[in-house]
């Protein structure tokens, strides 16, 4: 894909390079990497108990698969677990002392009425032989993957002390065909990528995915018409409206923290700018006004400032201005081209494209000790569309490889990294969305 300094995904919508048929199957996820420092840790297998039917869901393996994923656990093969104990008062600590296990999982599944199952698990530490956690949840059968996630959720959050991010969703897009019998699909999937589902069809190019913070909508830029259009669509009720579709670009759509206002880049002046649209007034703000290129717009958490980027300095680099208006001030200084920011929850991290020559590799500006480190997290030569976890534990991106798309998740410290893959077909901008509200 050729670059052309200033314009990144939002402004290069027509030159994505969807190749062999997308199925619309889960994505497939290869684990690429292990984190020799993490954290220890046993996921009894839990049988069913129960007089009915098994669940279709194997919960232990579900919630072993996240926290290995994570890179902040190192689980114990299911071949190296010798006891199964069911229940803490079964559990033989100087066993998983000698496997130098810190930590344990232990649990079952039993009926839960009316055609339900009951997950009850425990955590315990292994050295402190102290119970951390005891909880049972009762789901449906179809739901018993919901129940994993919430349940790894739970452990990540109880022991490293921060909300776990695996009940969550991913939104990318795929492509069935070549070229003018290229069909594109918006897609939405757990975070593991099980459970696909199929938002939106097109005969035209769909790009920039952006989830708003309650997860219910998606924002999007669709080619339909043979112009570029932003579109937000209920991935519930399957409702949408086109909410920009000026001459020119609308592109790179960014809900605000409380979801009543959308960052977007338009060209309806001339150039690309950055602006911000009241949702139900459709009333616009614009916000920069240069000669230059100013596209890709995302907020920080609390909704006062808006990250960019901006050519204006000769090249891509990262900007931010305030969402009420104001001057906008640069942010990155190392590397010759960095674009696509990703802002963590806390606004101490910024994860970006950043290129060097023909060479474009996610990185990592942390500014959480005070002056900003960067880092590098991914390996491949033509990397971009990074995304956060909701708590910024992990990061989604793209790559190319052998001529098609895939997605990786790398954890923030860039030890584990993940590949997820269509078997056949390409897979592109991944956007992972905010936590999921329990019901």
């Amino acid at each position: 894909m050729k670059r052309i300094p200033g314009l990144i995904a939002a402004l290069t919508l027509l030159m994505l390079s969807f190749a062999a048929s997308a199925q619309q199957q889960g994505l497939e996820i290869d684990i690429v990497g292990g984190n020799a420092s993490a954290l220890p840790i046993t996921v009894v297998p839990m049988p069913y108990q129960g007089s009915a039917a098994a669940p279709p869901t194997d919960v232990s393996s579900v919630v072993r698969a996240d926290l290995e994923r994570s890179g902040a656990f190192r689980t114990l093969p299911e071949a190296s677990i010798v006891e199964r104990p069911l229940r803490g008062s079964e559990i033989q600590y100087p066993t998983w002392r000698a496997l130098r296990q810190d930590y344990i999982v232990v649990g079952r599944v039993v009926d839960g009425g009316e055609g339900a199952y009951r997950v009850e698990y425990e955590l315990f530490d292994v050295a402190k032989q102290e119970r951390l956690l005891g909880l049972a949840m009762t789901a449906r059968a179809s739901a018993m993957r919901d129940v994993a996630h919430q349940m790894a959720d739970a452990i990540y959050e109880k022991i490293i002390g921060i909300p776990g991010a695996f009940w969550t969703r991913i939104a990318y897009v795929t492509a069935t065909g070549r070229g003018n019998n290229t069909r594109y699909a918006l897609m939405v999937a757990d975070s593991d990528g099980y459970n696909p589902q199929t938002i939106v069809r097109s005969a035209e190019p769909l790009v920039s995915p952006a989830w708003s913070p309650d997860g219910s909508r998606l924002a999007y830029v669709s080619f339909e018409g043979g112009n570029s259009a932003i579109f937000i669509q209920n991935i519930v009720t399957g409702a949408r409206e086109k909410v920009s579709g000026f001459r020119g670009i609308n592109g790179a759509p960014s809900f605000s923290p409380d979801g009543s206002r959308l960052a977007l880049t338009l060209s309806r002046s001339g150039n690309p700018e950055i602006y911000v649209m009241d949702i139900a007034s459709r009333q616009l703000r614009q916000l920069t006004n240069t000669s230059s290129i100013d596209t890709e717009p995302t907020w920080s958490a609390d909704g006062s400032t808006l990250y960019f980027t901006s050519d204006r300095g000769g090249r891509p680099q990262i900007y931010q201005v305030p969402a009420a208006g104001g001057s906008a001030t640069r942010v990155t200084f190392q590397g010759s081209y960095n674009a696509t920011p990703t802002i963590s929850f806390d606004g101490k991290k910024i994860a970006v494209a950043q290129g060097s020559g023909n060479t474009y590799r996610i990185a990592l500006m942390d500014s959480s000790l005070g002056s900003p480190r960067w880092s590098s997290l991914s390996p491949g030569s033509l990397d971009e569309s990074p995304s956060f976890a909701p708590n910024a534990s992990m990061l989604l991106y793209a790559a190319r490889e052998g001529g098609r798309g895939v997605l990786y998740a790398v954890s923030a410290d860039g030890r584990v990294r993940q590949r997820l893959v269509l078997a056949d077909g390409d897979v592109r901008e991944p956007a992972w969305s905010p936590y999921r509200t329990k019901r």
